[in-house]
């Protein structure tokens, strides 16, 4: 009898652990939008818990390079704040550089898009052209050019299946945007994004 009741105990136990866990896996999928990053709380991680930053082809050379920051003034949409680009490609030496974000491994398979916010600095000027790029753990780098940036706010949305090189979407590492000397339609300036998220078509 005693054996008996352990075992319903523990039957009742690994039920419980596993419920949570198809709720959510149910909720996820049905999920319209997979937010990304919003940049709303001005801090580390992005909304699905990924480390973020600006990187360097060549930190040595200061006539290139690209920093981050947070900026309210020139969100998209009535609160919190976007993420602000500064680059430059100006250089003698091959030059690039961007903003990288850490995707822990998600399975976007059931996702048709990547989709983000951007405008350029009217003031400082931008590059209405930069490269898009998507990796797996299995090394793949999916690429893609946006192009047509304006000093006004405009959706991207990339189909997943325009990214070269990538065939497999279910298991993501990272998202990098690329500056390129060779594509820049401007050398300096200031790119804004904000909103990067995974959608599915309506």
């Amino acid at each position: 009898m005693f054996k008996r009741s352990m075992c319903i105990a523990m039957i009742a136990v690994l039920l419980a652990a596993f419920a949570p866990v198809s709720s959510f896996a149910a909720v996820k999928s049905s999920s319209s939008e997979l937010m990304v990053a919003d940049f709303n709380t001005g801090d580390k991680p992005s909304n699905i818990g990924g480390d973020f930053g600006s990187w360097n082809k060549d930190p040595a050379d200061f006539t290139q390079g690209c920093t981050e920051a947070f900026d309210s003034a020139n969100r998209h949409g009535d609160a919190g704040f976007a993420m602000k680009l500064e680059y430059s490609v100006d250089s003698k030496n091959p030059a690039y550089n961007g903003f990288w974000m850490a995707l822990p491994n998600i399975d976007v398979s059931g996702y048709d898009n990547l989709a983000f916010w951007v405008k350029g600095d009217a003031k400082s000027g931008y590059t209405t052209v930069f490269k898009v790029e998507l990796k797996n753990a299995g090394k793949q780098i999916g690429r893609y050019y946006a192009t047509n940036v304006t000093d006004q706010w405009q959706e991207v949305v990339i189909p997943l299946s325009e990214f070269k090189g990538l065939t497999d979407t279910s298991n993501l590492t990272e998202f990098v945007i690329v500056f390129e000397d060779r594509i820049a339609s401007n050398k300096k300036g200031i790119i804004y994004i904000d909103d990067v998220r995974f959608t599915k078509n309506k």
